[in-house]
């Protein structure tokens, strides 16, 4: 299994450069992602652990725990390395149920910054992501009093970057026609493909795409092509499938997440696996 330490180089958000590998804090939480993580300790060496395989990308919420991610992140990392840079998103809030009821109203969005600052201790925001439609994905309709609170806030100095998570094509075009954008977050993986256009649109104009659940999330990838590939190259079938997401665009910023130290480093390795045009072609098929 050919890899390297950490693959994919880097991209730039903005004026911020970032690995392309980074780190998804959404698994520090507890379960379901509420409340505090089982191990506190375990929790803030991955933090560590992230910054010294020499990723620069961290994504969070604080609707994480909710508030627990971004205080950990604090806790392991605070004075932050001069190279770190951490993106959020807000846009959700949780319920006593677990749930993820919409926040997108101009008060909300305002508190959810606030909170964002102060409990990963900055000034600034580097990037904020905001996040639309629901736990089902994207839906249809304006964002624009939204984004433009977003928009206001940047001007005031408190986020340096905008992005959208969650988003139609049709929204990322309305979101630009009120601001620029670095990135879109939405979901995507090897068998999930429905952004294919968007992922390549986006290329074409320097923003970033950024899969969230590049593994599946909560039910894992599971494809006997996936398999096979993973086989012949004696390797994971996860470690396959972050190397695709690697190479099938050079927009594509990678976040996986995991509450392991020992799985945040099969995951930055195994993302430098060597895929043949034959690996790629296979693998292409699955979500065809």
């Amino acid at each position: 299994m050919e890899t390297t330490a950490l693959p994919g180089g880097t991209w730039t958000l903005g004026d911020l450069t970032v690995t392309r590998f980074g780190y998804g804090a959404m698994q520090l939480a507890g379960p379901w992602v509420m409340g505090p993580p089982a191990d506190h300790d375990g929790a803030l060496a991955v933090l560590r652990a992230a910054v010294e395989l020499g990723i620069t990308h961290i994504d969070t919420s604080d609707a994480y725990g909710p508030h627990i991610t971004n205080r950990l992140i604090r806790e392991a990392l605070h004075p932050y390395p001069g190279a770190l840079h951490i993106v959020t998103k807000v846009g959700a809030n949780r319920d006593p149920q677990g749930g993820w009821p919409p926040a997108r109203d101009p008060q909300s969005l305002r508190r959810a910054v606030q909170a964002n600052l102060d409990n990963l201790g900055l000034e600034v925001l580097d990037l904020v992501n905001l996040r639309l439609g629901n736990a089902e994905g994207p839906r249809a309709g304006s964002l624009a009093e939204a984004f433009g609170t977003l928009a206001e806030l940047q001007g005031q100095g408190l986020i340096r970057h905008l992005g959208l998570s969650n988003a139609t094509p049709e929204q990322v075009a309305e979101a630009q026609a009120i601001a620029p954008i670095v990135c879109v977050q939405n979901m995507y993986n090897l068998a999930y493909r429905h952004d294919d256009g968007l992922v390549d649109a986006l290329a074409g104009q320097g923003v970033a795409y950024v899969p969230f659940f590049p593994l599946g999330g909560f039910s894992p990838l599971q494809s006997s092509a996936l398999s096979a590939v993973a086989a012949r190259l004696e390797a994971t079938p996860m470690a396959v499938a972050l190397a695709w997401l690697l190479r099938r665009s050079p927009n594509i910023l990678l976040i996986p997440g995991t509450s392991s130290v020992a799985h945040l480093r099969e995951n930055a390795a195994g993302a430098g696996l060597s895929l043949s045009d034959d690996d790629r072609a296979e693998l292409d098929k699955i979500g065809g």
